[in-house]
């Protein structure tokens, strides 16, 4: 079951699907990087940029050394598009690229917040098992979607990271 949920990109139900360009590791069902994007900045291709300002929401996110980091998203997008598309400096964040085969963009919400998303799903749960500082109000940044209500929230990244595909005992041998 591990090896199909590694190779499967998941979406959460509501959000765009995007294909991202740029960088290093790419998801399977991906398009390409153009050459003539350098490669630290990765875009979507979907023209995020002429986004009105009605459609982004600014989501302020609590670094692992306490610093507070002030990004600015389209509706739609997940949390992990938001950190990706405004370079944050949040070491290991989204290791696979939001193809939910790890649990590096694992966030913890406050009370009120967490309850007003949407209900989480079993392959997010089996992330979430193997994340590091788990609590009742962790979820992963790829799943979430920006609504506008999350304008002006907080999110707090945890202390460390556990890459969930270091924990999977894959047989290479044959």
């Amino acid at each position: 079951v591990r090896l199909v949920l590694a190779r499967h990109c998941y979406r959460p139900l509501g959000c765009q699907r995007r294909r991202w360009q740029g960088g290093a590791a790419r998801p399977l069902a991906r398009a390409p990087a153009r050459r003539s994007e350098p490669p630290s900045r990765r875009l979507l291709a979907t023209g995020a940029g002429s986004a009105s300002s009605n459609d982004k929401v600014t989501i302020y996110f609590i670094n692992r050394d306490g610093m507070k980091l002030t990004a600015e998203g389209n509706l739609e997008d997940s949390l992990l598009d938001v950190v990706v598309n405004n370079d944050l400096d949040i070491d290991g964040f989204g290791a696979c690229e939001g193809t939910l085969s790890c649990s590096t963009c694992h966030l913890i919400f406050e009370d009120d917040i967490f309850k007003k998303l949407e209900p989480i799903v079993d392959e997010e749960m089996d992330m979430l098992d193997l994340a590091f500082g788990l609590t009742d109000t962790s979820r992963l940044g790829c799943q979430i979607c920006i609504k506008k209500w999350m304008d002006g929230m907080t999110v707090k990244v945890p202390q460390d990271i556990s890459d969930a595909r270091q924990h999977m005992d894959i047989d290479t041998s044959s």
